[in-house]
């Protein structure tokens, strides 16, 4: 009887990993997680144009693999694109992150309103 408890436990064990296993994350995150850790860790060792370029490579990467990237993902480039004084491109992104998460409308749409005040 304890044999078969023990078979049991072990299968039952056994299909929750696999369950856990093999769920697909709802975002890509790629790099972004570990790039806004570093540029606020590390302030000056991730300058804006090297981050943007990694962060490229990880959109496009998602696109190829059909997944979202993270709420806050093209804010935050908006804003590097903003520090890099491509406001067109910082302004896209900001649209984009309004796009994708609506509930981020009204920062957004104060950000774009500061920014029309920069060109």
């Amino acid at each position: 009887m304890m044999a078969i408890l023990k078979k049991i436990s072990f299968f039952a064990l056994a299909l929750v990993l696999t369950g856990c296993a093999s769920q697909k994350s709802l975002y890509y995150w790629g790099s972004y997680e570990s790039q806004i850790y570093q540029m606020y860790s590390e302030p000056g060792k991730a300058p804006p144009e090297q981050q943007l370029v990694k962060f490229e490579e990880d959109y496009q990467k998602s696109m190829s693999q059909n997944q979202r990237m993270p709420p806050g993902f093209h804010a935050h480039v908006g804003y590097l694109y903003f520090e890099s004084g491509k406001l067109d491109q910082a302004y896209k992104n900001f649209e984009m992150e309004k796009l994708h998460y609506p509930e981020s409308s009204i920062y957004m749409d104060s950000l774009m309103q500061r920014m029309k005040g920069k060109k």
